[in-house]
C-alpha cells in the first residue's frame, strides 16, 4: 500500500513577500554597486536570476509554469528596478535631488533614452542571458 500523497501547496501570501523581498534587495545591491563603479553591470542580471530562483524554492513554489513565468518575470522586474535606480540617482545627484524624488520624478521617456545610452551591447547580452537563466532555473 503506498502513502497518501501531500496535498498540493497553494502559494501563500509569505511566497509572495519572499520573492518581493528578494527582489527589491537585489535590485538596492545592484544600484550600489553600480554607483560604486560607475558602471551598469549588467552581468548582475545572471545574478538576480539566482536570487529569484532561490526565492522561488525557499518559498515553497511547485515547479512548473507558474514559477518559471514568476522566476522571469521577477528577475525583469529586478532589472527594470535597478536601472530605473541607476539613473534616477546619477540624475538626481547631478540636479540636487535625493534618489527616492529623484526616481519618483524620472519620467519614462526620459528613462528609457537615457537606459539605452548606458546600456552597451555587453549589458543587454548579461540581460538577456539572466532573463534565460531565470527561466531555467525556475523551472
Amino acid at each position: 500500500m503506498t502513502p497518501p500523497s501531500p496535498p498540493a501547496r497553494r502559494v501563500s501570501w509569505f511566497s509572495w513577500l519572499l520573492l518581493l523581498l528578494g527582489a527589491c534587495g537585489f535590485a538596492a545591491v545592484w544600484v550600489l554597486l553600480s554607483l560604486y563603479t560607475g558602471r551598469q553591470n549588467g552581468w548582475m542580471a545572471v545574478l538576480g536570476a539566482l536570487d529569484i530562483a532561490l526565492m522561488l524554492r525557499l518559498g515553497g513554489w511547485r515547479p512548473g509554469p507558474k514559477r518559471l513565468l514568476a522566476g522571469v518575470l521577477a528577475t525583469a522586474a529586478v532589472v527594470i528596478a535597478a536601472n530605473w535606480f541607476i539613473t534616477a540617482t546619477q540624475l538626481g545627484a547631478m540636479l540636487g535631488f535625493p534618489p527616492w524624488d529623484s526616481a519618483m520624478r524620472l519620467g519614462v521617456h526620459h528613462a528609457w533614452i537615457l537606459v539605452q545610452l548606458a546600456n552597451g551591447v555587453a549589458d543587454l547580452v548579461w540581460i538577456g542571458v539572466g532573463l534565460v537563466v531565470a527561466g531555467w532555473l525556475s523551472r
